[in-house]
């Protein structure tokens, strides 16, 4: 599965709440990092992502760029309380994603996303 398969098919599967896909995709040894105040680890992420999936009314993928081993994807969260944007940096070889960077509108995913990086 090359960048480009890859990287939708772990968007889809994170928006669809398949997080065993997620799980299977991301390296163990992976590195992520993301602008939320909680440190991140890959069962984190896959919980947020899950978090995410399932309070929103809607997930669209609004942009898609991949080159070589590199992607970044753009997503649109809406929720009942409004919408919220988040962007996404992947890394992948050997058919798994090595690397996660997220970046969140903080101020947005708390006003309209209440309790959701709550524990």
């Amino acid at each position: 599965m090359g960048t480009a398969d890859l990287t939708l098919f772990y968007a889809y599967s994170w928006m669809t709440r398949d997080r065993g896909a997620v799980r299977r995709l991301i390296d163990p040894g992976a590195e992520i990092e993301w602008n939320l105040d909680a440190p991140v680890d890959d069962e984190e992420l896959v919980q947020t992502l899950h978090r995410i999936a399932a309070f929103a009314d809607s997930i669209s993928i609004a942009s898609t760029t991949c080159a070589d081993d590199r992607a970044a994807l753009v997503y649109d969260c809406t929720a009942p309380f409004g919408s919220v944007r988040i962007a996404e940096f992947l890394a992948v070889a050997d058919g798994r994603i090595t690397e996660v960077r997220q970046v969140y509108d903080v101020v947005a995913l708390r006003r309209f996303f209440p309790g959701l990086l709550e524990d």
